[in-house]
């Protein structure tokens, strides 16, 4: 039992890493699959992240279904479906990370796509696909944007494959590392718990210094004509006006792959962060 007592206790630091980066509120969750059942998961109850303090305030559910072990456990989250039907379709995931961060909130319903615009959020590639849970309604759904049942949550699971893989069913590892949620919000996953909270925060940051680029750059732009020079250079190395340039297909691949290597050192500031701050207690 020593490794899942260390699991779930990182899982509680992970759950207040999330809030302090503003990742989540008091909504969103992050899971891991159990390493000794390997057919269930865990997450906490039905509380706010930030207030996660003991192992106790855990649910383990069965990945078949999403329904609690213990018949007497406490009342979980309702989208617990997000996690169980991704541990179902790739046997590589480990942990599973889902938020309405405000910052990538703008991603999600404006139809501008996100994308990877420096190093550090190279695992988002060249394409962050959008799911829209309205497309697979039926007429007996709740339209309230929630992932409820099976069917939806393994519905927002095959868009981590890459549309090639989507029908292939189960497989080992996904395609893609982030999926937006449209009008809702988005997931990502993990090998470990510390490189999905690494994908959580750094999308998060990513879409806040896209929309500051794209801000800034408009702004400059509409001073053309004032004895300003409104030209940027481009990968190129010719002038060009009002470049937006994200990552390439190479420069994504390997800056995930330079920065695979670095996720303990900023866990471990996230962990001092933490620590140091009263709200969040950790009786692991």
């Amino acid at each position: 039992m020593a490794n899942l007592t260390t699991l779930l206790t990182t899982l509680i630091s992970a759950n207040h890493i999330l809030h302090y980066n503003s990742v989540v509120d008091a909504y969103g969750h992050i899971s891991i699959r159990n390493p000794e059942q390997t057919d269930q998961f865990i997450m906490s109850g039905n509380r706010a992240p930030a207030l996660v303090s003991s192992h106790s305030d855990f649910v383990t559910y069965r990945i078949s279904d999403a329904s609690a072990v213990d018949p007497n456990a406490p009342q979980g989250y309702i989208e617990r479906y997000i996690h169980s039907e991704m541990y179902k379709r790739y046997s590589s995931v480990q942990c599973v990370v889902h938020a309405h961060a405000p910052d990538i909130l703008p991603y999600a319903t404006s139809g501008v796509p996100l994308k990877p615009v420096y190093h550090l959020p190279g695992f988002l590639g060249t394409e962050v696909p959008v799911w829209d849970i309205e497309t697979i309604y039926n007429a007996t759904d709740i339209h309230d944007l929630l992932v409820r049942n099976v069917r939806e949550g393994a519905s927002l699971a095959q868009q981590f494959a890459s549309p090639a893989n989507q029908t292939a069913g189960t497989s080992s590892t996904p395609d893609r590392n982030v999926v937006l949620m449209r009008k809702h919000g988005f997931s990502t996953h993990g090998p470990d718990i510390q490189t999905a909270v690494f994908r959580a925060v750094f999308a998060t940051v990513n879409a806040r210094v896209q929309t500051d680029s794209t801000l800034l750059r408009n702004a400059f732009s509409n001073m053309a004509g004032r004895d300003i020079d409104v030209r940027v250079w481009g990968q190129s190395g010719m002038l060009l006006n009002n470049a937006f340039e994200p990552l390439t297909s190479q420069q994504a691949k390997a800056a995930e792959e330079s920065n695979a290597g670095t996720v303990a050192r900023p866990w471990g500031l996230w962990v001092a962060e933490v620590e140091a701050n009263p709200l969040y207690k950790n009786n692991g």
